[in-house]
């Protein structure tokens, strides 16, 4: 049963990183619409960038719990998880390793892109292997795992004028260059 959660995992990193490179295009393909900027990025912002994994993880995650919702414990909690680690590794490694080199590198961030959420899919794998926590826990895990999607949304249309919201190249926050 461990193997089967294993490969369905390892898929999971594949599909996630895939689809979340194509992702990262969608909003210029779409034309800039609007709406879809809730869960692709809508410029080049640190946070924007989080949502590449975040909502590939969600998409694959529906797919996947109906193949091993028999074999696998403490599904929500594990995905919740790795939605929470993955853009947390990001965001630490891709300030540190900035601030240490003073540099950007876009095959440095791809690659980490992958790690991270290898490593996401690997822990994720570890707690659905464990022994079933509590349904509390689940329960917490699922509102914390859907208000992260709604932040995501929301910050898009109505971003903090931080930093990790601004586009280092245009200087713009959010959606805000694309309206029409």
């Amino acid at each position: 049963m461990k193997n089967t959660i294993l490969k369905w995992e390892i898929i999971g990193a594949q599909f996630i990183f895939i689809l979340g490179s194509i992702f990262h295009f969608l909003f210029e393909w779409s034309g800039y619409w609007a709406p879809i900027g809730a869960i692709v990025p809508v410029n080049e912002s640190v946070w924007e960038h989080l949502k590449l994994s975040y909502w590939p993880l969600i998409i694959f995650s529906l797919i996947e719990y109906r193949y091993i919702k028999d074999k696998a414990k403490n599904i929500v909690i594990a995905k919740t998880g790795a939605s929470f680690l993955i853009p947390t590794l990001t965001v630490l490694f891709f300030y540190a390793y900035n601030a240490i080199f003073g540099v950007e590198s876009l095959i440095v961030d791809i690659v980490s892109f992958y790690i991270f959420i290898l490593i996401g899919q690997l822990i994720s794998y570890k707690i659905m292997s464990s022994r079933e926590l509590s349904k509390s826990f689940s329960w917490i895990a699922l509102i914390l795992f859907i208000s992260l999607g709604i932040i995501y949304a929301i910050f898009t249309y109505f971003t903090p004028l931080l930093p990790i919201f601004q586009d280092s190249g245009t200087g713009v926050y959010g959606i805000g260059i694309h309206m029409h």
